[in-house]
């Protein structure tokens, strides 16, 4: 599905689905320098389990066009957006990494159009060292290939495809590399950067009230559980009810244990 808006295609992928008011809706937010992409088992499922799917390119990333936006806020703000053009009042949102961030920030700003979250591959603050910040400014296909490394738990995850012709590690380098091509400015670098600088994280927390799932990597090198824990404490402390799922994967959560994820967001989903 296609959004104009501000002169620009924003693109949501909804597994082959209209939109219909009556049902649940489920927007699913990608990560820095990912697209839409990465959550296709669980868009799937759900779109074809009784629920409106909205899995998001945000602005600059693959199909969806105009320059990539700067902070977390303004991609909160923008996904409200989606929402008013498909008309579409309330939702669960899923993010990961980077998504997790903008999912926080709209459940404390807007909750009125955040039915429940779940943080996915989370942490707060979520800082991004200076070299690879360097790297993703002065050498961008280093930095595409550091990501990947430490995005992965594993060369070959048990199961190690699929399918035939499937390569979870290969599938994500080119997946970035795609993004980068597909964009002159530098997506991976402002992604970057607004995760880094991102410091309103404790006082989004005071704010939130809806359901939270957390659904952590154990193995996860980019955001460790205990990077998240701060945030957690602080979600709880505000009087959200949070559940938390441990799982055996990196930071590509969504490719390592696709399974383990669908399970955790069908059940958070159901209460």
């Amino acid at each position: 599905m296609n959004f104009d808006i501000d002169d620009n295609n924003l693109y949501a992928y909804t597994a082959g689905k209209s939109m219909d008011p009556a049902l649940p809706t489920v927007v699913f937010l990608h990560g820095a320098q990912h697209d839409h992409s990465v959550w296709g088992l669980q868009s799937r499922y759900l779109a074809h389990h009784g629920m409106n799917v909205l899995a998001l390119d945000l602005p600059g990333h693959h199909r969806s066009t105009g320059a990539p936006l700067t902070t977390i806020g303004e991609m909160a703000d923008r996904v409200v957006t989606v929402l008013d053009a498909a008309g579409i009042r309330q939702a669960t949102w899923v993010g990961h990494s980077m998504g997790s961030l903008i999912a926080l920030d709209a459940a404390a700003r807007h909750p009125e159009r955040v039915s429940r979250i779940a943080l996915v591959g989370t942490a707060y603050p979520m800082k991004v060292a200076d070299v690879l910040l360097e790297a993703a400014a002065e050498r961008e296909p280093e930095a595409i290939a550091l990501v990947n490394a430490w995005s992965h738990s594993t060369l070959a995850a048990k199961p190690s495809a699929p399918g035939p012709g499937f390569w979870t590690w290969g599938g994500n380098q080119r997946l970035m590399e795609r993004v980068s091509q597909r964009n002159p400015a530098k997506v991976f670098l402002i992604d970057f950067e607004a995760c880094n600088r991102y410091d309103q994280g404790m006082e989004a927390a005071a704010h939130v009230r809806c359901p939270v799932l957390a659904v952590l990597g154990q193995r996860d090198q980019m955001t460790p559980p205990r990077a998240a824990q701060a945030l957690l404490d602080a979600l709880r402390e505000a009087g959200a009810p949070v559940s938390i799922k441990i799982v055996d994967a990196g930071h590509a959560i969504m490719t390592e244990q696709p399974d383990a994820l669908l399970d955790a967001l069908v059940e958070f989903m159901r209460h």
